[in-house]
């Protein structure tokens, strides 16, 4: 059995007030897009689960717009299952968008990122929430073991992140535990949930990763395919941009730009020194001096302007974060609201 080590979080007073209801040790974050073949079980695994632990748990199954049945189905489900939490999107907004409501509705102090199609049992969630539990680590990723349709496309997928960023675990994309803090510390972008291992890292927190089985789909078919490959490729350059020049653009576009300005006047110097000596002029140098100070110069104003930018972004995160707290406070009595009247 799991024994519930983790401190007793800063603000649990606030997380009450959000929630609307009384913290829990982890909170299973599970998005869901037509997975009414399989939510059933996945609620009845996960409640076999619970019942073996003494950390306390709750499932929140966000409805990212599904047209299968899946939200009437969470309904009977809830009403059987006292630690089932549903969350409805009454449109497709993608995984990191249910994440993220399923983090505002969250009262745990450690999140698990696991899919409701069952290729990973809900069995094997310990073994990403012990570790942080015990203080051991900040982050916990599931590294896939058994046979996965889509090999090709994670080995892609991995092999240009590990190129790209030092990161110590081989699978990035797959089941994950974290604290409360490091989702709150995320900046907010499509398709993050990608690289919330890279950005987490990049903030200082500690990530380590376990052996995680992977089964075969009990119902339904994937959604993903050859064609996330491109978008997975520029989501990736996007982050590394962020991540190495996202605080302070001037490093990436004014050193550009002095590096030009500077070529040119090198340039100039030298046909300059050259006329003297020759008394013949090279018409194409004067073209690439012109270019490259024009070109330094725009690079320079962009990189100032990029700064000016960050410091609107890093005012504008604040206010998000601000604004998800009302929102979850809201949530929260909306949700005691429609507690209030069911049992009446």
């Amino acid at each position: 059995m799991a024994v519930s080590t983790a401190p007793q979080h800063p603000d649990t007073e606030r997380l009450v007030r959000r929630v609307g209801r009384a913290p829990v040790d982890v909170s299973v974050l599970v998005p869901a897009k037509d997975e009414a073949g399989n939510l059933a079980l996945f609620v009845e695994l996960c409640d076999a689960m619970i019942r073996t632990q003494t950390a306390r748990y709750e499932v929140i199954v966000v409805d990212d717009g599904s047209t299968d049945g899946s939200w009437a189905l969470l309904q009977d489900l809830r009403a059987r299952y006292d630690f089932l939490h549903p969350v409805r999107h009454r449109a497709q907004r993608g995984i990191a968008e249910a994440l993220r409501s399923g983090y505002l509705h969250a009262a745990g102090r450690v999140l698990v990122f696991y899919p409701a199609d069952l290729q990973f049992k809900p069995e094997d969630i310990p073994s990403l929430v012990n570790p942080i539990l015990a203080g051991e680590s900040d982050m916990v990723t599931g590294f896939k073991q058994g046979k996965y349709e889509k090999a090709f496309v994670s080995r892609i997928y991995n092999g240009l992140s590990r190129s790209l960023f030092d990161i110590p675990v081989r699978d990035l994309n797959n089941v994950k535990a974290y604290t409360r803090d490091i989702m709150a510390a995320l900046p907010m972008r499509p398709d993050f949930h990608r690289y919330m291992i890279v950005m987490a890292a990049a903030q200082g927190f500690t990530v380590t990763e376990v052996p995680i089985p992977l089964y075969a789909r009990h119902s339904g078919r994937s959604k993903f395919g050859l064609s996330r490959i491109p978008v997975g490729v520029l989501d990736m350059v996007a982050v590394w941009f962020e991540l190495r020049f996202g605080q302070k653009p001037l490093l990436a576009f004014g050193m550009l730009g002095v590096a030009l300005f500077a070529l040119g006047v090198l340039s100039g110097l030298g046909a300059l020194g050259w006329l003297a000596m020759t008394g013949q002029g090279q018409r194409w140098v004067w073209t690439v001096i012109q270019t490259c100070l024009i070109l330094g110069s725009v690079f320079f104003a962009t990189g100032l302007l990029g700064e000016q930018i960050a410091q609107q972004r890093a005012e504008v995160r604040e206010l998000r974060r601000e604004l998800d707290d009302i929102g979850s406070d809201l949530n929260g009595h909306l949700d005691n609201r429609r507690d209030a009247t069911s049992r009446d």
